[in-house]
C-alpha cells in the first residue's frame, strides 16, 4: 500500500520582527499578565532551564484567551509547571510502551522474513521489495552504519585485572563486550553487510516503518502484523503513527494535547485487542492521543500481556483534572471499559495501587 504523494504547504508572507528580550523580562511578562508567582526566584530558576518558549504552550488552558494572554484569576506558576511535569511523565510512559512495540516488530520482520525465504540476508535481495529507490535507501543505511562501526574506536577496551575484580568474584574479564555488530564486521568477510537480525537493530522506527510498507507481497506484510495481534492494515497505520508519537518523545515536545496529525486506523476486527463499549471512544476522541494510548495497550496485550503499563498509565492519569483528560480525548469513565478494567483489576494491577505515586517537582 503506496503512501499519497505530500504537497508542500505555501507560507504566509508576514515578516517576524519580534525581538529577544531576557529572563527577567520574561518573566515579568508572565506576572504583567496575572500568572502568580509565590516563588519569584523558583520560577526564575525554572525558567532558566526550561526555557521560557518551551513552557509557555502549557501556560495556554490557564488563559483567558487571545489577544492578550491574559491568565484567569488565581492561575500560578506551580499550575503550569506541574502540567510541564505530567506532559514529561507522560511522555517517558509512552516511550515505555513504544520501546517494546518497536522492539517487537523488529523480531516479527526479521523472523518471518529470514524463515520464511531461509536467508538471513533477505533484505539485500531487492525481488521483496516494491520501490527500488527506497530498498537502495535501507541499503545505504545499514552500510553506511557498519562502515561507521569499522572506522569507530574498538569497542572492546581491555581486560580489567584480577585484582580490581577480586571483590566481585569477576576476575579477568573484558571491562566492555563489543556489540554483536562490531563482532560480526570484523570477524566475517563476507557477505559483506550483515544478518537481518543484525540488520533491522540499526533501522530507526521510521525507517522500519519504511521497510515492512516496502515488502513487496503482502503475504509478507500481513504475516509481521499477525506475530503482534494486528492485521496488515492496521499494523500500517499505527507505525505511521508511531513514528510521529515518538519523535514527539524523542525531542521532549508537547504530547498531552499536541495535534498528532497521523491517527491510528480503528481495528474493526474482533481478534485485534480493543475496548469493547462501542462509544468508549468518542469520535472527537479519535483524533486526540487517547486512541494512541489504547493501540499501544493493544499491542502490549499480545507482546507483553503481564505488564503494568495500562496500571501506570491509570496512576498517572487518574491525578489530572477533567481539563487534561479532555485534552488527550480520555473520556471520564474510561477505565469501566473491559479493555482497561481487566488490567487495572488483576493480582499485580491491585499490588500497584498499594503503591504511593507522585510526580518529580525538579
Amino acid at each position: 500500500m503506496r503512501r499519497p504523494p505530500r504537497e508542500l504547504r505555501p507560507r504566509d508572507t508576514l515578516q517576524y520582527d519580534k525581538s529577544a528580550l531576557g529572563l527577567d523580562k520574561l518573566v515579568d511578562r508572565l506576572s504583567e499578565r496575572g500568572l502568580v508567582r509565590p516563588d519569584p526566584d523558583r520560577a526564575s530558576r525554572y525558567l532558566r532551564h526550561i526555557g521560557y518558549f518551551r513552557l509557555s504552550p502549557y501556560t495556554i488552558p490557564f488563559q483567558q484567551g487571545q489577544p492578550d494572554h491574559l491568565f484567569r484569576g488565581g492561575a500560578a506558576f506551580d499550575d503550569v509547571l506541574d502540567l510541564y511535569i505530567f506532559d514529561r511523565a507522560l511522555r517517558l510512559l509512552v516511550m515505555d510502551a513504544l520501546e517494546r512495540v518497536e522492539v517487537a516488530v523488529r523480531a516479527a520482520l526479521t523472523d518471518h522474513m529470514s524463515t520464511t525465504y531461509k536467508d538471513p540476508h533477505w533484505y539485500v535481495d531487492g525481488s521483496h521489495f516494491q520501490n527500488h529507490s527506497k530498498h537502495a535507501g535501507l541499503l545505504k543505511i545499514v552500510r553506511d552504519t557498519s562502515e561507521n562501526k569499522l572506522f569507530g574506536a574498538p569497542e572492546m577496551v581491555g581486560l580489567s585485572t584480577e585484582s580490581e575484580d577480586d571483590n566481585l568474584g569477576l576476575g579477568d574479564r573484558a571491562v566492555a563486550h563489543r556489540s554483536a555488530l562490531e563482532h560480526y564486521l570484523l570477524t566475517c568477510g563476507t557477505p559483506e553487510l550483515p544478518p537481518s537480525w543484525l540488520m533491522v537493530e540499526a533501522l530507526t522506527i521510521g525507517q522500519l516503518d519504511s521497510a515492512i510498507s516496502n515488502l513487496r507481497q503482502r503475504s509478507d506484510r500481513t504475516a509481521v502484523a499477525a506475530r503482534i495481534g494486528l492485521s496488515e492494515p492496521v499494523l500500517l497505520s499505527w507505525m505511521r503513527t508511531y513514528v510521529r508519537v515518538r519523535n514527539i518523545c524523542a525531542h521532549h515536545g508537547r504530547l498531552w494535547n499536541v495535534g498528532i496529525g497521523v491517527y491510528p486506523a480503528i481495528p474493526n476486527s474482533s481478534a485485534i485487542s480493543w475496548l469493547k463499549s462501542d462509544d468508549a471512544l468518542p469520535t472527537r476522541s479519535e483524533k486526540r492521543l487517547y486512541a494512541v494510548l489504547v493501540s499501544l495497550q493493544a499491542v502490549l496485550d499480545v507482546v507483553s500481556p503481564r505488564s503494568t503499563w495500562a496500571q501506570r498509565l491509570h496512576d498517572l492519569v487518574s491525578t489530572r483534572p477533567p481539563m487534561n483528560l479532555a485534552s488527550m480525548g480520555i473520556p471520564k469513565d474510561w477505565t469501566d471499559d473491559d479493555f482497561w478494567a481487566r488490567h487495572l483489576t488483576s493480582p499485580r494491577g491491585k499490588w500497584r495501587q498499594s503503591l504511593p505515586t507522585a510526580l518529580p517537582r525538579n
